[in-house]
């Protein structure tokens, strides 16, 4: 399907540009003379943009059609990649990302919605598989990317590297895309996008920042009043979306949540994306900081994993169409949680080899188990609630990865910091610290696990629903 094959390749490279620019921080901070802490932004504002846009795809999904969201989300793309590569300025750069990462909140949500409308259901697992390809190698070859291009060329270079890539994509689905269901013509509200601002907004700059408030100050005083308007924000956003829900007018619908397998599936997604991008994010601080590597070797150490977790998806989608998701989720948990466990046994004297080991069981049970969870889920819904059920799924995958990666580094900083004051020397505090945020990180996931055996195939006619009608297609087969 053209449809499905442009919106992968997009979402492809607008995943490997997500973690392209971490490696280039250093030579940012050169070229426009700014600190670390004012670098980060181009990081964690990128991350805030997508927090604030993924709740309103749900509406633009519903409200225009497919080829008009993806001409725009392309165009934002395109335009703040070409702005990033010219950008004369910081400020310049920051506002690049800020439409960057517009386009890549939307392109996501619209790539499971399409999948989820066009896919039998005989097939979506397999063709899900590929969407969780899009997410594990695009992610695990930016860090690798930037690295080769920076070699040759400048910062620059990673964003002029992108921009033939989308240039492409954006020019053959504006000719060949097709539109794909039905649309509503559900007036913006307004007020509810100012709650969605403030609560997603709030709620990801606030948790991103729980190291900062653990250690006080102004500027933990200032995050933690940040994490309270988000999370006010958040009860009025529910409030206000539940209130317009009964009439149909939500700009993000919250009756998917209702539904008993996909707010099982979400809560185990939750877990498994806190502990794991936790982890994750710990990961390079140890083998740098305790087992002393350098930063092309850790990328290096992680990159089998993440490829073979791609290579691995499509099969397990394959293997999710015949059988379900349990005979997947509950081995693939279950190898994520013994190999976070494994890690909570490292220190200092590990070898690189056994910890690239250890992240290939990792990525294995990863790859067994994101493209049943997100299946199952999004199939549980009845078709008109495609669209808000990938913005909630989006949604919460984001709040998840924020609160993980801030939780897990502030455990990791702290038990450091301590071991330290104690007298202990630094690559062993750092040991200390990594174990036990992959400690902390291995009981998250083990929550995932007892839940994993709730979480359902959904009957085969689920999301042929428009109406109350029930045709012979939408009825459920024994």
């Amino acid at each position: 399907m053209i449809v499905l094959a442009v919106l992968l390749f997009t979402a492809f490279v607008m995943m490997v540009n997500e973690t392209t620019l971490a490696v280039a921080l250093p030579s940012l901070m050169a070229h426009f003379s700014v600190s670390a802490a004012t670098a980060q932004w181009l990081l964690t504002g990128f991350l805030l943009t997508t927090s604030v846009v993924l709740p309103t795809t749900g509406w633009l999904i519903d409200r225009f059609k497919t080829r008009a969201v993806f001409i725009f989300a392309t165009a934002a793309f395109l335009v703040g990649t070409v702005i990033a590569a010219l950008a004369p300025s910081f400020v310049v750069l920051l506002v690049a990302r800020v439409c960057q990462a517009i386009g890549t909140g939307v392109v996501m949500p619209l790539l499971m919605t399409v999948t989820m409308t066009l896919v039998p259901v005989s097939r979506r697992g397999s063709v899900m598989g590929l969407t969780s390809v899009v997410m594990a190698v695009g992610p695990a070859l930016g860090p690798t990317v930037a690295g080769l291009i920076l070699s040759f060329t400048s910062w620059r270079g990673i964003f002029w590297f992108m921009v033939p890539l989308v240039a492409l994509a954006a020019a053959i689905g504006a000719v060949k895309l097709t539109d794909v269901g039905e649309q509503r013509g559900i007036r913006l509200d307004l007020l509810s996008v100012f709650l969605s601002v403030l609560a997603f907004g709030g709620l990801v700059y606030g948790l991103s920042s729980i190291g900062v408030i653990v250690e006080g100050g102004q500027a933990g005083r200032r995050a933690l009043i940040v994490l309270i308007v988000g999370v006010v924000g958040l009860a009025l956003f529910i409030w206000r979306q539940l209130a317009r829900g009964r009439k149909g007018l939500a700009l993000l619908d919250l009756r998917p949540l209702a539904i008993s397998n996909f707010a099982v599936s979400m809560v185990v997604l939750v877990c498994l994306c806190g502990a794991l991008l936790g982890a994750l994010n710990t990961l390079p601080l140890y083998l740098q900081g305790s087992v002393l590597v350098t930063a092309l070797v850790t990328g290096l150490a992680l990159l089998p994993g993440g490829l073979l977790e791609g290579f691995l998806s499509p099969f397990v989608g394959r293997i999710f169409d015949r059988s379900g998701p349990r005979p997947l989720i509950i081995p693939g948990v279950g190898l994520t949680t013994g190999s976070l466990f494994w890690l909570a046994t490292v220190d200092e004297s590990t070898g690189v080899g056994l910890v690239i080991g250890i992240h290939i069981v990792f990525s294995i049970g990863l790859a067994a188990t994101f493209t049943p969870l997100l299946t199952a889920a999004l199939s549980s819904l009845p078709r008109h609630l495609y669209s808000h059920g990938s913005a909630i799924l989006n949604t919460l995958q984001q709040l998840a990865g924020a609160t993980g990666t801030a939780v897990m580094l502030t455990i990791y900083s702290r038990s450091a910091a301590t071991a330290q004051a104690d007298g202990v020397p630094g690559a062993v505090a750092f040991a200390d610290g990594a174990r036990s945020a992959f400690l902390v990180s291995a009981i998250v996931t083990g929550v995932a696990l007892v839940l994993c055996p709730f979480v359902t195939r959904a009957p085969r006619g689920s999301g042929r629903v428009h109406t109350t009608t029930v045709t012979e297609e939408s009825r459920p087969h024994p």
